[in-house]
Formats: C-alpha cells, sequence, structure tokens
C-alpha cells in the first residue's frame, strides 16, 4: 500500500512538473516567440494589414472590402449580394463571409447582375462621357467567393474614372495615374490577375483632392 501510495505520488508529481514546462514553452516561450518574429519580419500583416490615411488615421485594412454606399466621390468596390447586413458594425455592412451560390443560370442572379450594369451605366455616365455596356467586366457586377474582396480589376476602376474626377473637382489625367499608379500586377509575375486595391485607391485619392 505505502509502494502505491508512494508511486501515485511521483506520478502525480511528474505530470505536475510535465504540465508546468509545457505550459511554460506552448503557453509563454513559443507564442512570444512566434509573436517576435511576425512583428519583426511581417510587421503589416502582423497587425492586420491596415490601411492609414493621410492623417495617421487607421481607415481599414487592405484585405477587407468596404462598402462605400451611394458616394459617387469614391472608387466603388464589389456587389456584396448575398450575405447578411450587421447592425452593429456600420461600416462593412458585413455579417458573414460566403457567396451566394447562385448557378449561372438563375433567374434571381441574372436579374441582380442587369440590375448592376444598369446602375453601373447610370452612376458612370457625366458630361462628356458616356460607358458602355461593353466596357463593364464581371467583377463589377458580381460578388465574389467570400463577399469580401477588397480588390477591382484595372478595367473597372478605369470606368469609373471619369465620374471620380468629376465629382472630386479633378482633371481625368490625374485620376487616371492615380489608377496606373495604385494597380498591383500578377503575384510573382504570373499567379492571379492584375488588381487594385479599392481602399489604398480611395486614400490615394482623398489626398490628391485635398491638396
Amino acid at each position: 500500500m505505502n509502494t502505491s501510495v508512494g508511486n501515485t505520488a511521483r506520478l502525480l508529481g511528474a505530470g505536475l512538473r510535465a504540465l508546468l514546462v509545457l505550459t511554460v514553452i506552448c503557453g509563454v516561450i513559443y507564442p512570444l516567440a512566434v509573436t517576435g518574429i511576425a512583428q519583426a519580419a511581417f510587421n503589416d500583416k502582423a497587425n492586420g494589414s491596415e490601411i492609414k490615411n493621410t492623417e495617421g488615421r487607421v481607415v481599414g485594412s487592405s484585405l477587407i472590402g468596404q462598402s462605400y454606399g451611394d458616394d459617387l466621390r469614391w472608387f466603388q468596390g464589389r456587389p456584396a449580394a448575398g450575405l447578411g447586413e450587421n447592425t452593429i458594425n456600420t461600416q462593412y455592412k458585413l455579417l458573414i463571409s460566403g457567396a451566394s451560390n447562385k448557378a449561372a443560370d438563375s433567374p434571381d442572379l441574372l436579374k441582380s447582375v442587369q440590375e448592376a450594369k444598369a446602375k453601373v451605366l447610370a452612376d458612370n455616365t457625366v458630361p462628356g462621357y458616356t460607358p458602355r455596356e461593353a466596357q463593364i467586366p464581371a467583377d463589377a457586377v458580381t460578388s465574389s467567393g467570400s463577399g469580401l474582396d477588397p480588390n477591382i480589376s484595372p478595367q473597372y476602376a478605369e470606368l469609373q474614372v471619369h465620374r471620380v474626377a468629376e465629382r472630386n473637382k479633378l482633371d481625368v489625367s490625374r485620376v487616371e495615374k492615380l489608377v496606373k499608379d495604385n494597380t498591383e500586377g500578377r503575384t510573382l509575375g504570373f499567379m492571379g490577375e492584375p488588381r487594385v486595391n479599392v481602399l489604398k485607391l480611395n486614400t490615394a485619392l482623398e489626398a490628391l483632392a485635398a491638396k
């Protein structure tokens, strides 16, 4: 009996020591090491890829799309159809991430695409410039798989140039250059498609308009 009690006590002691050591290693040392490496090597990504305006205020993340509502001073992102609304966070208006899962021949999808086309044409028609339906890229009238895409195609950004220039009292050439300067190429030169981050573009637009 004494031997059994002694073995039990020894095993409990060994278990507690192992728990303490593993807690220190896995719960303290490892997280601190990973956090330190992330902050040193990938500071921007580790802190949420934040984007700041000219005043140094954080206006969002380059990874998450934002809604600009009907404020046509700004470049618009992709539609976020099919997703719920978040009544608490009114800036993003997104509660979940996901696609509508509607088939390509869905009457509801076809109707929403036609309505989106009409809105894109109406919104971007300004004195001296009338866009054509053939100019409208797919990302202007359809949501992404996640509904959170922060990027648009260069074609959609260029389609909005005249309207943005007119609304902000800027020369079209200056806004065109802004789009070009904020266009990113394919990742590593061959992955994905050229893209424009809408929040980065609008932040640069805000700085340009302020001048």
